[in-house]
């Protein structure tokens, strides 16, 4: 019904960037928040950062300075400009969307299939 699709992962040397996308499909009535989360090996999925539809942001303590969110709510997408990427970055990146599907009268969680970034040192 919702679906999140995912680009802009792969392989970068400590100090690079990389730009992920996630772009929203399917019957949608409203996004409210969209986010990024990842997930490392052996650890917990942890929150990146996130982006209401009014564009107020918050940021993990780790990646401040160093990521941006932004989105473009025309076309359902939110971004994730990642620059002077560090070793410790590499993970599994996951869109995440809380989105009210057409005919429903409530947000549900909706998730991409991820997309690895690895930054190599």
């Amino acid at each position: 019904q919702v679906q999140l699709v995912e680009s802009g992962g792969g392989l970068v040397q400590a100090g690079g960037s990389l730009r992920l996308s996630c772009a929203a499909a399917g019957s949608i009535f409203i996004i409210n928040r969209m986010g990024w989360y990842r997930q490392a090996p052996g650890k917990q999925r942890e929150l990146v950062a996130h982006i209401t539809s009014g564009g107020s942001t918050n940021y993990a303590d780790s990646v401040k300075g160093r990521f941006t969110i932004s989105r473009d709510n025309a076309k359902n997408t939110v971004y994730l400009q990642m620059n002077s990427l560090k070793p410790e970055d590499t993970a599994v990146y996951y869109c995440n969307a809380e989105v009210v599907a057409t005919g429903r009268g409530y947000f549900y969680d909706y998730w991409g299939q991820g997309t690895q970034v690895t930054v190599s040192s």
